[in-house]
């Protein structure tokens, strides 16, 4: 699977996008001390960071699967 950095097995892509949208809540809310949301902005930019690394990963393997599949010889 490849949504697991090998730092953190229990990554997930569609969690870290939760997590990325609850923050934007509260931010938005405008219930935060201004520390909290320096804080919470840091932790969405390093959630935004692990998706897009997954994303790229994730492309680089499938068009690696794409050359693959039409480098094979048809039978």
């Amino acid at each position: 699977m490849i949504n697991l950095p090998p730092d953190r097995p229990e990554w997930n892509y569609e969690a870290t996008i939760d997590r990325i949208e609850a923050i934007i809540d509260r931010v938005e809310s405008g219930a935060l001390p201004l520390e909290e949301v320096f804080q919470q902005f840091a932790i969405a930019a390093e959630c935004l960071q692990e998706c897009e690394n997954f994303l790229t990963r994730g492309k680089e393997q499938m068009q690696l699967s794409i050359e693959l599949l039409a480098a094979e010889p048809d039978f």
